[in-house]
């Protein structure tokens, strides 16, 4: 995570840009006390919105965390996929 001021930021714009996008950083414009904005890369930001969808359903949540307890614990499986 990068933390930068308005005025940094504003000065070397590129450079915190691209250290967003390809090295996959978020980064925290500081604008004062308990006021800042965050900057991440598109790809961070449609990740973030697949899992909030994905949680949002309780139903969702459960299938998710008894996966990820199979992959934890040995018990998954892996099945070859048919190609047509």
């Amino acid at each position: 995570m990068l933390i930068a001021s308005v005025s940094d930021f504003r000065k070397d714009i590129k450079s915190y840009l691209d250290k967003v996008s390809k090295n996959f950083e978020t980064l925290i414009i500081n604008r004062g006390k308990d006021s800042g904005i965050v900057i991440m890369s598109l790809e961070e930001y449609n990740s973030l919105m697949a899992t909030n969808y994905e949680l949002s359903s309780r139903i969702n949540e459960l299938r998710l965390d008894s996966a990820i307890e199979k992959l934890k614990s040995n018990e998954s499986f892996e099945k070859e996929l048919i190609e047509e």
